[in-house]
């Protein structure tokens, strides 16, 4: 088989963008009809069936299963490319230089989102009934579950949750823990408060006391912004 030259790869490449424009195959087809085709036939059918024969138009007129098949696959590619497409991260273009713990959600935020990295964070703070909570949040669950925008523009107070893997409200009691994606709780045992991280099952100790672990690290974060806060990062490495 010969191959086409340099001319020929451009004409082809024309005939594959041209599936692109029509929405059918019928307007691609008609996109080539000259009104003095449809003057002297009189039936847009037969200029259609000329086309596609390739009487009319350029002469490399696409079969619908080309065109079909051609629409298919640049619909799949547009797909495809928005889906892998890098997203903003929510702490992009933000002043973060006087607020040393949205600072260092910042400087993790992709390599969480990618799962290069996982942390847990531990605040302790005054809710909004003057209460001190305090709580384990699973940074990458969050990102993925909220928009974390607003709290990177200090609109609103990251704040542990009862729904985060630990909760604790210092006046009235109340408790709670919950396994998440990336990590499972483990609360009953001498060792105090432990995270299992569910990938490669490393366990994470957040007792000051202690060291924190295989892949982790302690890091206190000296600020304003709350009464305390410790981040605690995991190298994740899949066991192979």
């Amino acid at each position: 088989l010969r191959t086409p030259n340099m001319a020929e790869q451009g004409d082809l490449a024309d005939i594959a963008d041209d599936a692109l424009k029509y929405e059918t195959y019928e307007q691609y087809l008609d996109s080539q009809i000259s009104p003095m085709d449809l003057y002297y036939l009189d039936d847009q059918d037969l200029a259609r069936q000329l086309v596609e024969l390739g009487y009319r138009g350029s002469g490399e007129t696409l079969k619908r299963e080309e065109f079909e098949a051609r629409k298919k696959a640049a619909e799949e590619a547009k797909a495809s490319k928005l889906r892998n497409a890098p997203k903003k991260l929510a702490s992009a273009e933000k002043d973060l230089s006087h607020f040393p713990f949205l600072h260092n959600l910042a400087e993790r935020e992709d390599l969480v989102r990618n799962g290069k990295l996982t942390s847990i964070i531990f605040l302790r703070d005054k809710n909004s009934k003057g209460q001190e909570v305090s709580g384990y949040i699973d940074y990458a669950h969050r990102l993925k579950t909220e928009n974390f925008e607003p709290y990177f523009e200090r609109k609103k107070h990251l704040m542990p949750k009862p729904s985060d893997l630990s909760y604790y409200n210092w006046e009235t009691q109340h408790s709670t823990s919950n396994s998440t994606p990336n990590f499972q709780v483990i609360a009953d045992n001498e060792a105090g408060l432990l995270f299992k991280n569910k990938r490669d099952r490393k366990v994470i100790n957040v007792d000051p006391k202690s060291m924190p672990g295989d892949n982790s690290r302690r890091i206190d974060i000296k600020t304003h912004e709350y009464l305390q806060v410790v981040i605690y990062d995991h190298v994740t490495r899949r066991k192979t």
